[in-house]
């Protein structure tokens, strides 16, 4: 022990006598040993978990270094200023409000990690939900938003009673005041809501196609937020619209059809009105063998009307694909083989057209009078 007492005096005349300088210099040079050792020993394991491949059990652990810097340092900071002002006894009133945010740190540490543990569990969740269908990412993202809006409001209510504020006051006046603002904001709340229900409804999700009968809202799903959903229209420009908007209408998406569907008429000349019978039937046998079409849905093939200037027959039935770049390749091809049928059949696609029935028989007589009577 006698070596130990020798070294402390001759750190002491070092210092000149400033036995606090002495003190302020261990702490510090403690905090940052400290600091060292536990980042050494997180990073050391990240890398071996990493190398396994263990992202999950990762995430708790790399979630942790930056809070445990935080923790360690603002401790070892506190204690020095706490040395500091009880040597010097300057801003004495000050070392119980520094007590309590010292009291606090454990939570704020607690709650910044819980945050990040959420961001990256939120990564590797929607990488998870991109295999599995029973996970969506609008889910997953819904669900990080919850957890880290909770972990912001606990967080916040520990700091303040940390400072002796009431919680039970300041819950009741939040109640209060909670219905006045919820009047003056009630657009906002709206809005708020409305992305709730996005959230737990899910009609649509990131990269559909949706749009509105209602509204002139057309486009892909950019980002669903809690209080706006940003929609791409297809002429590339962004569309911002307020989650409450769609409380009210009705949202189409296409982006979930099974199939699409062609729909439609054509017609031929009233001179091949005979070959219509086996037109419409060779049609209908070609849509059964086409490899695009799909069997177990709905296939008509019919005569349907004496039009002004055509006999009409139309087509109605669907395609395997939903992409809309192919879809319009499958519907040329079928347009074009039916056309290719009408012509095998010695028959021709009509157009509008008028016909005019002279009586070549009275038509002399006609203009004889006619000349007649301009001559009289």
């Amino acid at each position: 022990m006698a070596w130990i007492a020798q070294g402390w005096a001759d750190l002491v005349a070092l210092f000149g006598g400033n036995v606090w300088i002495l003190m302020v210099s261990g702490i510090l040079l403690v905090t940052t040993t400290i600091d060292i050792i536990q980042r050494w020993l997180l990073r050391a394991i990240h890398e071996r978990l990493i190398k396994r491949n263990k992202v999950w059990l990762d995430s708790f652990v790399d979630a942790a270094r930056s809070p445990a810097s935080f923790f360690i340092w603002v401790n070892g900071s506190v204690l020095a200023l706490i040395t500091v002002i009880t040597h010097f006894e300057v801003y004495s009133g000050m070392v119980p409000f520094i007590q309590s945010f010292k009291s606090t740190i454990l939570t704020l540490s607690f709650g910044w990690y819980v945050i990040r543990l959420v961001q990256r569990l939120e990564l590797h969740l929607k990488e998870y939900a991109k295999e599995n269908d029973n996970l969506d990412e609008v889910t997953v993202e819904a669900l990080a938003k919850i957890i880290k809006l909770l972990a912001f409001v606990f967080t916040g209510l520990f700091f303040l009673n940390a400072f002796g504020v009431n919680l039970t006051g300041l819950l009741a006046f939040g109640g209060v005041g909670g219905i006045a603002v919820g009047f003056a904001a009630k657009d906002l709340l709206g809005n708020v809501f409305g992305g709730l229900m996005l959230y737990m409804d899910k009609p649509f999700t990131v990269g559909d196609w949706i749009r509105s009968p209602d509204k002139d809202i057309e486009g892909t799903v950019e980002n669903i937020g809690w209080r706006m959903t940003t929609v791409r229209t297809f002429d590339k420009r962004p569309l911002y619209i307020p989650n409450g908007i769609f409380s009210n209408i009705a949202i189409e998406n296409p982006s979930r059809m099974t199939n699409r569907r062609i729909k439609e008429t054509m017609g031929i000349r009233y001179a091949d009105v005979h070959q219509m019978r086996s037109i419409t039937a060779a049609v209908k046998e070609m849509l059964r063998a086409h490899p695009e079409i799909d069997q177990n849905q709905t296939m008509i093939v019919n005569f349907n009307q004496f039009g002004a200037s055509s006999l009409d027959f139309f087509i109605y039935t669907f395609t395997k694909t939903t992409d809309w770049v192919r879809f319009h390749e499958i519907k040329e091809d079928v347009l074009l083989k039916i056309s290719d049928i009408v012509e095998a059949h010695q028959a021709e696609m009509a157009f509008p057209s008028r016909t005019l029935y002279f009586d070549t028989q009275e038509a002399p007589i006609q203009i004889e009078r006619r000349l007649k009577n301009d001559s009289e």
